[in-house]
């Protein structure tokens, strides 16, 4: 990493730096978000593993639904992880749900239902790394502690004009090291909450508003025109592809489901049994099932950290005779449940595609389903007669140039979907 000199100079410079982020937040920083104003470790907690990876406007009616249900640690640790998991359906990146799980159950066991204040005991939670260790620590306990998620990774990397190197890991050294020497000695909270809203909402990814940023006038990546190209991107290698085929089993009463394992892609949460190199009679006939329909669903592709998972699903339509019939790891869900169900956010889409159904919303605002045998059946189209002249048909549409407005992101995606 290139280190510019402003870096080596004295502390004026770095005292600067806070203190106009600090004046900047207490004018136009974030100031009312339901976690804020609030020295309770548990919300500061579930607020900032929710917004891993998360935008703000989408973790927000997430969040109040959840203190709703779990209003406390203690009522969290006692529930069963299907609870959990249930609450947190549509909000992705499920092994946070199960790591905050597991967590609160420590927490609760080791440390008598308080949160550690130090940094580094923080860090060794379920689910809490660094950079979440130092955010609890400020809000909660007033620490004087840095944060760097990818918001604060990419405000210092323009600022201090940063290069990238080969090695990511001494990178992330460097960064920590810069982050740690401008910490303020007084109001760290309003210095790091102005850190996350700045990233969020002014030095943006791709369309830096360097007009409107309290730190522009020193900013290195600003003054040669660099500040939509720092921080570098590293190259990603293309990720492998996989195959799996689901089997989508229903009938008047609903659909069939399996448990997924405790670890693994989508832990715990329910999802459409995998075919495998079972034919699909086989299959059915196991439940006690007969087939009276089947039909094919388009392929879907769903792309996680490590490789795509290429989905496809048999939808067989079956009596009702078989409902409740299951393996030990299967569950017979009615449509109305399914609103409901902790499903991964694809197979959630997968059945909105089959059950078309009424637009009716369900806790989380999903549909509800309807069967096969229930669909309207198409309307055949009407005859016309072509004119004698053929109109042009317009071309495929353009990608759009433009910068989709910003709804602040705490935690912006740096990577691909994950679950």
């Amino acid at each position: 990493m290139t280190v510019a000199p402003m870096l080596e100079a004295d502390g004026k410079h770095r005292s600067a730096f806070a203190v106009r982020l600090i004046s900047w937040q207490k004018m136009y920083g974030r100031d009312d978000l339901p976690w804020q104003h609030c020295r309770d470790a548990y919300r500061v907690w579930l607020s900032e593993i929710m917004l891993q990876q998360t935008q703000v406007a989408t973790v927000i009616p997430y969040y109040q639904r959840f203190l709703s249900r779990f209003p406390s640690l203690d009522r969290l640790a006692a529930a069963p992880l299907a609870s959990v998991l249930e609450v947190w359906a549509g909000l992705g990146y499920y092994a946070r749900a199960r790591n905050l799980h597991r967590c609160a159950q420590r927490v609760v066991a080791e440390q008598g239902g308080s949160f550690p204040s130090e940094v580094a005991e923080l860090a060794r939670l379920p689910g809490i790394g660094r950079s979440t260790a130092g955010a609890i620590a400020v809000f909660a306990f007033a620490r004087r502690a840095a944060i760097l998620d990818g918001n604060v990774k990419r405000v210092l990397s323009r600022h201090f004009a940063i290069e990238a190197t080969a090695s990511a890991t001494h990178d992330e050294q460097q960064l920590w090291a810069l982050a740690e020497s401008l910490l303020p000695a007084i109001e760290i909270e309003r210095y790091t909450q102005g850190l996350m809203d700045l990233g969020a909402t002014v030095c943006l990814r791709r369309a830096a508003q360097c007009d409107v940023c309290p730190l522009a006038g020193e900013c290195l990546a600003q003054r040669s025109g660099r500040q939509n190209e720092l921080p570098t991107p590293r190259k990603r290698k293309p990720l492998p592809e996989r195959q799996a085929t689901l089997v989508l089993l229903c009938c008047e009463q609903g659909v069939l489901f399996e448990r997924r394992p405790p670890v693994g892609i989508w832990g715990g949460l329910l999802s459409l049994p995998e075919l495998g190199d079972r034919r699909l009679t086989d299959f059915a006939r196991q439940r006690d099932c007969s087939i009276l329909a089947m039909e094919r669903l388009p392929t879907v592709k769903h792309t996680f950290t490590h490789f795509i998972l290429n989905i496809d699903v048999v939808c067989a339509q079956v009596g009702h005779s078989a409902w409740r019939v299951a393996e030990a790891s299967e569950i017979w869900l009615a449509y109305p449940e399914i609103a409901a169900a902790a499903l991964p956010t694809p197979i959630r889409r997968l059945l909105q595609v089959a059950f078309p159904g009424r637009a009716q919303a369900g806790p989380a605002g999903e549909r509800s389903m309807r069967p096969i045998a229930q669909r309207p059946k198409a309307t055949p189209p009407a005859k016309v007669t072509k004119p004698a002249v053929q109109p042009t048909l317009p071309g495929p549409p353009q990608a759009s140039t433009a910068t989709p407005k910003t709804t602040g992101p705490s935690r912006p995606p740096a990577k691909p979907t994950d679950e």
